[in-house]
């Protein structure tokens, strides 16, 4: 059940990136060319996602609105414990790495640090759901774990270089190589 519940805090990530809206103009200031192109596609996937979740939830234009601000007002929160779990990763892969020697001590920290990660992510969305519950129904809390927990599967498999094929063949330009 925790997995599941931790799956859905990142799908939540993911969702609440896309409703943020775009990012302030001073967090962008001298960006490269490219960072332009890369926020313009955000910033389209980001409507894309908000008039799907409204489609999906049958939302009012308040509700939508709320559901925006509520993203937004957890999403620093939410950016701090995913770095915060990345750097405890990235330091335990180094404690285990082929040829290293692990510090049982340091493993021992990094491995508590995750775990009072993992209740403070628990912790955020337990706090997000009780925010959503005072302006959505449940049927819409539900559909949109559902539909946070779609698009998480959805960007994986992007990520993964699958782009909608369901993980089947791998993508054309890896074909033949192995």
């Amino acid at each position: 059940m925790t997995r599941a519940i931790v799956r859905r805090a990142m799908a939540a990530c993911v969702v609440a990136i896309a409703l943020a809206g775009p990012a302030p103009a001073g967090a962008q200031a001298g960006q490269a060319r490219d960072s332009a192109a890369r926020a313009q596609l955000e910033r389209q996937f980001g409507e894309r996602v908000a008039r799907a979740v409204r489609q999906r939830l049958q939302l009012t234009e308040d509700q939508m609105a709320r559901l925006q601000r509520t993203n937004r007002a957890f999403e620093s929160r939410r950016r701090e414990v995913v770095r915060q779990e990345r750097d405890v990763r990235l330091a335990l892969r180094g404690q285990l790495a082929p040829g290293a020697t692990p510090d049982q001590q340091r493993v021992s920290q990094l491995i508590e640090q995750a775990i009072r990660l993992q209740r403070q992510r628990l912790d955020l969305v337990e706090s997000e759901q009780r925010e959503l519950a005072q302006f959505l129904t449940p049927v819409q809390r539900a559909r949109y774990l559902d539909l946070q927990e779609r698009l998480r599967h959805r960007v994986e498999e992007v990520r993964r270089g699958h782009g909608g094929r369901g993980g089947g063949a791998p993508p054309r330009r890896l074909r033949g190589r192995s």
